[in-house]
């Protein structure tokens, strides 16, 4: 597919979940913030990681507070605020890799206050013109996304929102009926990072959240080898790892592609 006939937004979504279920796997969308270990190195690294065939990316636009996020993403984050990353510089670099010829989805993971400062519609319009096809917003509930999610549904984009092992049925109600694009279902109580072992009782946790609704669920949290990665495919629809893609990076753009690869090889 050239980047002028890639499809854009919640179709370009929809396309990746459909062709993983026909291919009988998940789907692997790698997160990987702009700006680390410094530009043009991030952007090689997700290119590094496009080329091998992951099927879409949670792009990280840094932010001073992190309230999700462990201690790998936070130094990487931070270490990205020190070079000078903003806002403006992340839809720089979605523009920059869609004219490096990366077609997969790219979906901007911020907490709200930098896209609020920004401007909540203008960066919605202003991310579409550069190339992301949705947003991920950890700290966004429902109740609180009406501005995001008014300028995401007028520009086909998708809004991603989150559930936790914690969720009661009323929540997961109130979450599949606003989401688009697909469900990020956190594995665990707690922060993201690389983990040996996933919980023991995910497999209920999804099977909870399956009774009350059929939008696609990207699990994210603790993911990092190519046994967890395996797991996916019988689970959820797709699931997002970040702390050992960032990990990784410390060894440089090639270990980063060669993690993609093993968990992408993985799948079948």
């Amino acid at each position: 597919m050239t980047a002028s006939t890639r499809t854009f937004g919640l179709e370009a979504i929809a396309e990746i979940f459909q062709q993983a279920k026909d291919e009988n796997r998940a789907a692997f969308l790698p997160y990987f913030p702009i700006g680390y270990p410094d530009y043009d190195t991030s952007l090689d690294a997700i290119a590094a990681m496009a080329e091998v065939g992951v099927d879409g990316f949670e792009i990280g636009v840094p932010f001073s507070d992190p309230l999700a996020d462990g201690p790998t993403v936070q130094a990487a984050t931070q270490k990205s605020l020190e070079n000078g990353t903003t806002v403006k510089t992340c839809l720089q670099a979605v523009h920059k890799l869609r004219e490096r010829g990366i077609t997969q989805p790219m979906l901007m993971m911020s907490y709200a206050n930098p896209l609020v400062a920004y401007g909540s519609e203008q960066f919605v319009i202003d991310a579409k013109a550069a190339g992301a096809d949705g947003l991920i917003v950890p700290d966004l509930p429902p109740e609180e996304a009406a501005y995001f999610a008014d300028a995401c549904a007028r520009e086909g984009m998708a809004l991603v929102f989150f559930l936790a092992p914690t969720s009661n049925d009323a929540r997961i109600q109130l979450v599949a009926e606003n989401a688009r694009g697909f469900i990020y279902v956190v594995s665990l109580t707690g922060i993201t990072g690389a983990r040996d072992a996933l919980p023991a009782d995910l497999s209920q946790t999804i099977a909870n959240i399956r009774r009350l609704t059929d939008t696609p669920l990207v699990l994210g949290f603790g993911i990092s080898t190519p046994e967890h990665a395996r797991m996916m495919n019988s689970l959820v629809d797709g699931f997002i790892v970040g702390s050992a893609m960032v990990r990784a990076a410390k060894e440089g753009v090639d270990a980063v592609g060669k993690l993609a690869a093993e968990l992408r090889n993985s799948l079948g």
